[in-house]
């Protein structure tokens, strides 16, 4: 498998870099890193510095990165952006979790 990006989150990541002005090789980077009340926390950030050991993605024209131990938690993973009343926002939907908080900020595998 792989990482997904659903229709609204590639609408959205490629209206954040335009609104920021960003240039063509920033991408978005998805990852884990201990913390949260959960246990592990979803890292969410743009970059344009490649390591060695980063898998790509390129989900309709939109260029996602992701480590090679934060991919052992989000294989499989879609990043979603919802719309509910006055809140918007990205949600990670990942199979791997056991449990997450409240927030959907964190979760614990």
């Amino acid at each position: 498998m792989a990482i997904q990006l659903s229709e609204e989150a590639v609408k959205h990541v490629k209206e954040l870099k335009r609104a920021q002005n960003l240039p063509e090789d920033v991408f978005l980077r998805m990852g884990v890193k201990g913390g949260g009340c959960s246990g592990l926390s979803y890292l969410l950030e743009f970059d344009n510095e490649l390591r060695p050991q980063d898998k790509q993605f390129e989900i309709d024209g939109v260029k996602v990165v992701c480590d090679a131990k934060s991919y052992l938690y989000l294989n499989s993973t879609t990043l979603d952006y919802v719309k509910q009343g006055l809140q918007a926002g990205f949600a990670f939907v990942n199979p791997n979790a056991k449990s997450s908080c409240g927030c959907g900020s964190s979760f614990s595998a």
